[in-house]
């Protein structure tokens, strides 16, 4: 058995790649346009990792989703949690969970799916602003 991919539907395709790709780091691996089906799939993963993705779907109809809490999150490590972070707010992004203990933090996509940051390695340590950073929102 092999891992393939985590499908997410999406709302706003240039919205979720906006996200994905320029503010998370993630890279566009291919594109299936399915005219009759009336779709669009993306894959995504992060650069050095094609084996793990995440399959964006966007259906052209619109179509209300629900927030979905059930399905969980989506996790990446990262090299440094708090660059990551701050990469991620400049771009406007909330972190809904800082990282204040220099090891997780939690932000959401613009269709709401929950995205685990995991800090590659042993915890940083604990550093401003994050350290006093509340929590925003539900991650």
């Amino acid at each position: 058995m092999k891992y393939l991919h985590t499908m997410v539907r999406v709302t706003d395709l240039d919205a979720s790649l906006d996200f994905y790709c320029a503010k998370l780091g993630l890279r566009e691996l291919r594109r299936h346009d399915n005219e009759a089906g009336r779709f669009t799939l993306v894959f995504l993963a992060a650069p050095g990792d094609d084996e793990a993705q995440v399959e964006l779907t966007h259906n052209w109809d619109s179509e209300e989703y629900g927030e979905g809490r059930n399905f969980g999150h989506l996790a990446y490590r990262v090299e440094n949690i708090y660059a990551t972070c701050q990469q991620l707010m400049d771009g406007g992004v909330t972190i809904n969970r800082p990282p204040r203990d220099g090891h997780m933090a939690f932000v959401r996509s613009p269709d709401n799916i929950s995205i685990e940051l995991l800090q590659e390695g042993d915890s940083l340590a604990p550093q401003e602003p994050w350290a006093s950073m509340k929590n925003s929102g539900s991650w």
